[in-house]
């Protein structure tokens, strides 16, 4: 008999939107019965909603707490028409902790995807309790995790219908591609690499750059946007070499080090982009085939030597992508199923 899942949008629509797709399509090309909550659409629904305060003068009619509370309302009463088996949280960044206890005492088993470790691992560890099983996607805190109770690595996965090998698009061909927010740790870093005369295309949230910075000139879309996920991937088929840098911002200074790769590391190689890698843990036993850099001028080095060596950077990249082969939603979702029916 299938599993009813209630799943949680997250709220953002980039990055961790994917997560949730992935977890969505995976569960239900499994045979579970699987319903979704549009938190983003009601978010976005609330935070539009305008009161005219004079002829042609509007203003927001809720503040930012009003816009959470009400898009979040909707979840009681969802819970309580399905009665779920499992509330599958994705981030968690805005379901308040009384309603995850509410959805135990019905019967509900409460997943989180806990998807920002180990930057937040201090906010996530507020709503850890009241979960019956946390999922991290780095399990370098973990044992903070599991006084709670069950906390399981469950490692970023790709999903094959987005993340995979093909043609470029002519619009986003480059030397030197990178997708992710622009954190002052890596404006700084970019602005190290020595960039001039490459085609190099920086996507994402890159509002913190200055307006001299020579960066601005790499950021093909508004500013103040972000390239959904179906762009990221045709940013990794269209260019010849990718970048991972892992930010150093974090809540606290003792959660900036993390183990696990990241997942655009896992994206990168599932559609066939050879990148250099930020050293880890798990990258270097998962990918030690691709060079990795200590300095914004070594990485700057490698990316001008690959750039002359078609192909071995795309040996490597085949390499690579055969070794991230199994991390898909599909495979985890099954892995979930395992743990949650057993």
């Amino acid at each position: 008999m299938p599993v009813k899942f209630l799943i949680v949008h997250p709220g953002p629509q980039f990055s961790v939107h994917d997560v949730y797709v992935g977890w969505v399509e995976a569960l239900r090309e499994l045979g579970q019965q699987v319903a979704e909550y549009n938190l983003a659409d009601r978010l976005n629904f609330y935070g539009s909603a305008l009161v005219e305060d004079s002829p042609g003068l509007f203003r927001k009619s809720l503040t930012n707490s009003q816009v959470v509370e009400l898009a979040v309302n909707g979840l009681y009463s969802a819970m309580y028409k399905m009665q779920p088996d499992v509330l599958l949280v994705i981030s968690g960044f805005f379901v308040p902790p009384e309603l995850l206890e509410l959805a135990r005492q019905r019967g509900t088993a409460v997943v989180i995807v806990h998807t920002e470790s180990p930057y937040e691992d201090k906010r996530q560890l507020e709503i850890a309790p009241y979960a019956n099983l946390n999922l991290l996607n780095d399990p370098v805190n973990i044992a903070a995790y599991q006084q709670y109770g069950p906390a399981v690595y469950m490692p970023h996965a790709y999903r094959p219908v987005v993340h995979h090998p093909g043609t470029a698009a002519p619009e986003m061909a480059c030397d030197l591609g990178f997708v992710g927010t622009g954190y002052a740790s890596r404006i700084e870093f970019f602005e190290a690499m020595q960039l001039d005369g490459l085609q190099v295309l920086l996507g994402g949230n890159w509002q913190q750059l200055a307006e001299d910075s020579p960066l601005r000139a790499h950021v093909p879309h508004d500013i103040v946007h972000c390239l959904d996920n179906a762009e990221t991937a045709d940013v990794y088929r269209s260019a010849k070499v990718g970048i991972n840098f892992y930010r150093r911002e974090a809540q606290h200074v003792d959660l900036v080090d993390g183990w696990a790769m990241g997942p655009r590391e896992v994206e990168m190689a599932a559609c066939g982009l050879f990148f250099l890698r930020d050293p880890r843990g798990e990258g270097d036993g998962v990918l030690p085939m691709l060079p990795t850099f200590d300095s914004p001028q070594e990485a700057g080095e490698l990316l001008r030597w690959h750039l002359a060596h078609d192909d071995q950077r795309q040996a490597l990249a085949d390499k690579a992508r055969e070794a991230i082969a199994d991390r898909t939603f599909n495979h985890y979702a099954a892995a979930l199923l395992r743990l949650i029916i057993t």
